[in-house]
């Protein structure tokens, strides 16, 4: 039987009265692709952090290769073998390439940096992750966030690392860029590399990915390998209960056009020329590449940015608006950037459910917090919003919970129109489960929903129409039923 490469005993980590980590046991052998996975809460951060050297366990055991391991903190746990690679990049967009792969480990020669070792080293290392044609003097900041993920594994392995974790690793990257982190990832386990993949995309597991342990509620409650289960077994333990069918459909009658977009232009280029027209009871997809204009367009139709040419009809109002007049004409967006854009971090949940619309919270344009919070806890009950209260600062809601405040945001203004820009970004699979739920309950209630989303299985499952965009030009909406995946890549790359 093979040795394991890293073993976690009966970890358990507490903050206060919460339990964190209730007894995690997990174990990674040399050379495989372990997939770690759990909702938004599950203790997977928690966990990682504690491997890594930036928590201390109130109890249990760690063991790598063969040896007991405990960092007292991540430098220590660098050294051991042990790297992270965050969802949130790490590198320092003012320093240069080589800089950045040697920071806090600079290579000496007596006093003065030995450059020359430095560079040397550093051209191996790029060359391993595919990045020969970089220059090491490269800035940071003129990179993509691509190039840089494969910067943040190139710096792992100068120092060999034994164990590398990602975390999210996809989430800003295009098709062709996963496709080279999966062929990396690959390459890797070749060379005997163990590797954690945290991931809340189960396509990407099954790519990938050689066995899974699933945590919930700070527990691992369930590991095996990945090619003998299915999807609804993974979720089945993530959830702890069935989810029959994530994308539910109850029937739905399209009805009156709310949307009505006509050879639509924005200042940059994008979108170009958009004609499209949106129903009551419908929700309409817009899928297409990264920077292919998806976004500009939810933001052009908003009034986040300018009109420069076309037409826009919400409702019986026309002619381009500020996002001001957009909630006043019952149109809400929730935006695809949540920490910058889409919430105010800083604030409570009821004021971020109600900020766009504080009517009959007070007289005289005051809010009294009690009516405030009064009218946040239908919602709160009825999507739901896992919290304690109405008044908890935002910030301490995972990120699932964030997003269906987004959401619920849009109902308390009684919003006819519901721009949703990549609504599911970023969260786990029980959540998305209840957002599709409530998507499918809310076009079924007669509201008109126009999504942007890069999960091309989302939009299939979720939308009655999908319309396409490539290069900021928007091809005609059609059926779902008359779509493939094949056909909506074949419109997203054309010219």
């Amino acid at each position: 039987m093979t040795t394991p490469r890293l073993l976690m005993q009966n970890v358990r980590k507490t903050f206060g009265p919460t339990v964190a980590l209730g007894g995690v046991s997990l174990e990674i052998l040399p050379g495989e692709v372990h997939a770690l996975i759990g909702e938004n809460g599950a203790g997977k951060s928690t966990l990682m952090k504690v491997l890594s050297g930036a928590h201390r366990p109130d109890s249990g055991e760690m063991v790598l290769d063969s040896a007991p391991y405990a960092p007292a903190t991540p430098a220590k746990g660098r050294d051991a073998g042990v790297a992270m690679i965050y969802q949130e990049l790490t590198m320092a967009q003012h320093l240069s390439v080589q800089e950045n792969l040697f920071l806090g480990q600079e290579q000496m020669a007596g006093p003065f940096l030995n450059l020359t070792q430095m560079r040397a080293r550093a051209k191996v290392a790029l060359e391993r992750v595919g990045l020969a044609h970089i220059d090491p003097d490269t800035r940071a900041s003129r990179l993509s966030n691509a190039q840089l993920q494969l910067i943040e594994i190139a710096r792992s392995l100068i120092f060999k690392c034994r164990v590398l974790v990602l975390d999210e690793p996809t989430s800003s990257l295009t098709a062709k860029d996963i496709e080279h982190l999966f062929s990396l990832i690959r390459q890797l386990r070749g060379e005997g590399v163990s590797i954690i993949y945290i991931s809340h995309f189960l396509e990407e597991v099954r790519a990938v990915c050689d066995r899974y342990t699933v945590l919930r509620d700070g527990r691992s409650v369930g590991t095996g390998v990945v090619a003998g289960c299915t999807n609804a077994d993974i979720v089945r333990l993530m959830v702890g209960r069935e989810v029959a069918d994530l994308y539910p459909r109850s029937p739905r009658n399209a009805g009156e056009v709310v949307l009505d977009l006509n050879a639509l232009a924005a200042a940059g280029g994008k979108p170009a020329n958009a004609s499209l027209q949106l129903q009551r009871g419908e929700i309409l997809g817009i899928a297409g590449l990264m920077g292919a204009g998806r976004t500009e367009l939810v933001r052009a139709i908003f009034g986040l940015d300018r009109v420069v040419s076309g037409s826009i009809r919400i409702g019986t109002l026309s002619g381009t608006g500020s996002p001001a007049q957009r909630w006043q004409s019952r149109c809400g967006m929730v935006s695809e950037d949540r920490k910058r854009e889409g919430l105010a971090i800083n604030l409570s949940i009821a004021d971020n459910m109600t900020l766009p619309w504080l009517k009959n919270l007070g007289p005289m344009g005051l809010v009294f917090p009690g009516r405030q919070s009064a009218a946040c806890k239908p919602w709160i009950d009825a999507i739901p919003i896992k919290c304690t209260s109405a008044a908890a600062k935002i910030s301490s809601l995972s990120g699932g919970n964030q997003q269906k405040v987004a959401i619920a945001r849009l109902l308390h203004a009684n919003c006819d129109v519901l721009l949703l820009d990549e609504p599911t970004r970023g969260i786990d699979v029980g959540s998305k489960a209840q957002i599709y739920t409530l998507l499918d309950q809310l076009a079924k209630e007669g509201k008109a929903i126009l999504m942007v989303s890069s999960y091309l299985p989302e939009l299939m499952g979720t939308c009655d129409r999908i319309a396409v965009m490539s290069k900021g030009r928007l091809f005609p909406a059609r059926p779902v039923g008359e779509l493939t995946e094949h056909d909506i890549m074949v419109e997203a790359i054309s010219t």
